[in-house]
């Protein structure tokens, strides 16, 4: 037994040592980087013994910008460190535990850039259904490049922050002239995002992936349908979707989904080589979403079309750098069963059939104090499962202009 695994600190299967993600947590002598280890967390700094000089100084600060930049020889150095930490037959006299619930979660990293992407075709082919009922549910486009649209990095916010209800423009049906207020179509998006760190490139391959993505988070990247509705056309989604993107504030390291690699679903058609994976990084995620602790849905991220490094592969394609600190999302995960959908737009049919909650209340979209939370696992090695950091937020009314 290692000192970790003593019942006094029994960790949670998920966020056993097969996982160790990074966060960053209030405590009494302000930030610190840590590494959560069941409902514990271990701060990294002043363990420079443990983890040898160079890596130690790349979390002894309030924030994991030094060690994104670092790139992945540091990445892999610090886990091996950490896994030989947690690992040992007695816990070394620096190694503190805190509870990571009586610490405050903080943003554990500065966003740069932020873009999400539209890459399950059973989300995309519903929502084609619900607003083109007449027509192909996917455009032309779709089976062939990771649609996507580029968000307001300064929105990205961190799992518990509370969420304001937007206002907008919206279309009341028959009237040709928009009304302005508060969206009445509030919506959650279940989606997996990816952080970014390492030397900055362009032109990233699909194989060369893991040199520039650092780990993976959940996102519910929030939406206003009716503002959605009436904006996006021709350009896209604007004010609907910058106001608010929730993340977890546990980063899972790339390293430990390695055992939840998947191939990708099949294409219709044979890719351009620029979106070609030698060996795919399809992703065996397991999300669950509930609302105010109603179980809503279970999408399966394995069955996303389009996987994250075509997504990366895409967005630097045409020069753009990825940097650290860049944030990209996969868009919403959906199924093809009803108990699948990563969105009350599907699970309401577009508002048509509403979801009922435990205590009997009804749902089509949000309400005003309503709380979303996104959790989820991945299979890992001798069946120990990998936990990715829950994302939730509460809705609260909008501010009045």
């Amino acid at each position: 037994m290692t000192w970790i695994e003593d019942p006094e600190f029994a960790p949670d299967r998920p966020f056993g040592p097969q996982t160790l993600p990074y966060g960053v947590l209030g405590t009494a002598t302000g930030p610190t980087v840590a590494v959560r280890v069941g409902k514990h967390a271990i701060p990294l700094r002043g363990l420079a013994d443990e983890l040898g000089p160079r890596v130690a100084e790349l979390v002894s600060g309030d924030s994991l910008d030094p060690l994104l930049a670092a790139g992945p020889a540091a990445w892999h150095e610090l886990r091996e460190r950490l896994m030989e930490l947690v690992g040992s037959d007695t816990r070394p006299s620096k190694a503190e535990l805190i509870r990571t619930d009586w610490h405050t979660q903080l943003m554990p990293f500065t966003v740069a850039d932020f873009a999400d992407f539209y890459s399950s075709r059973d989300h995309a082919e519903n929502v084609g259904r619900i607003f083109r009922r007449d027509t192909d549910p996917l455009l032309p486009n779709w089976t062939h490049l990771p649609v996507g649209y580029h968000g307001r990095s300064g929105t990205v916010v961190v799992s518990g922050t509370d969420v304001s209800r937007p206002n907008g423009q919206r279309r009341v049906s028959g009237d040709p002239t928009p009304v302005f207020g508060p969206t009445r179509r509030l919506d959650f998006e279940a989606e997996v995002g990816f952080v970014c760190g390492g030397e900055p490139a362009s032109y990233v391959s699909p194989d060369e992936f893991a040199d520039h993505v650092f780990g993976a988070v959940l996102v519910n990247d929030w939406s206003a349908r009716d503002v959605q509705s009436w904006e996006y056309q021709p350009l896209g989604p604007f004010l609907a979707k910058s106001f608010a993107t929730s993340i977890s504030g546990w980063i899972t390291p790339l390293a430990a989904l390695e055992h939840a690699r998947v191939p990708t679903t099949g294409y219709d058609h044979q890719l351009l080589d620029y979106l070609v994976e030698q060996r795919p990084w399809g992703l065996d995620l397991r999300l669950e979403v509930r609302c105010n602790d109603t179980l809503l849905s279970r999408p399966p991220f394995e069955r996303m079309y389009w996987s994250p490094a075509q997504q990366l592969a895409h967005l630097t394609v045409n020069g753009s750098p990825v940097r650290p600190g860049d944030l990209f999302a996969s868009g919403t995960v959906s199924g093809p069963e009803p108990d699948q959908r990563g969105c009350l737009l599907e699970l309401s049919w577009g508002g048509s059939d509403p979801v009922t909650l435990d205590d009997g209340e009804q749902r089509t979209f949000l309400q005003d104090g309503d709380r979303v939370t996104i959790s989820a696992t991945a299979p890992g090695e001798h069946g120990r499962p990998v936990g990715l950091g829950d994302v939730t937020g509460t809705v609260l009314p909008a501010v009045r202009r």
